[in-house]
């Protein structure tokens, strides 16, 4: 018997760069939807918070997931970055919450357990799985693999595969 499909959309947040993946779960098979990045280069902090808010609120308008998972925050190279990073990442929470989609969090090693098999993957081993997993014909740019990989991480642990 045929399942409705579900949507997954994964965010790798980010001050200047936000990755973003959508997946979807049909008959227990997960296909890809959709990646990319939310460029917020220009401006103050604050203007690119804003630009990071309206491109997640864009993206769940155009693909309509029904959960959101996001990547937790982690130790950066310093406190400012740290900073920017939670500011970023609460933003792109903010903006699934206004829109009433379950939020998830996975730790980075959680992820990269999950998609590559070992928690101390490089970036590229990453890529490489999520191109692989998905059935892409090349590899995402880093960040939105990165979005790919939280998402496929959600699958897997949430075992939304069996719905």
């Amino acid at each position: 018997m045929d399942r409705p499909a579900y949507r997954i959309l994964g965010i790798d947040p980010g001050s200047r760069l936000t990755g973003y993946g959508v997946i979807e779960i049909a008959n227990r098979k997960v296909h890809y939807v959709a990646s990319g990045c939310i460029n917020a280069k220009d401006g103050e902090l604050p203007e690119r918070l804003g630009t990071i808010y309206r491109g997640v609120s864009q993206i769940i308008t155009e693909f309509q997931p029904e959960q959101f998972a996001v990547e937790s925050v982690f130790m950066a190279k310093n406190a400012a970055s740290a900073l920017k990073l939670g500011q970023a990442r609460g933003v792109a929470i903010a903006a699934a919450v206004a829109q009433e989609l379950p939020v998830y969090e996975y730790a980075a090693r959680q992820v990269k357990q999950a998609t590559v098999g070992t928690g101390r993957a490089n970036k590229e081993q990453v890529a490489h799985m999520v191109r692989v997993l998905l059935n892409l014909p090349g590899i995402p740019q880093a960040d939105a693999a990165d979005a790919l990989a939280i998402a496929l991480c959600h699958v897997n642990t949430a075992s939304l595969s069996e719905t």
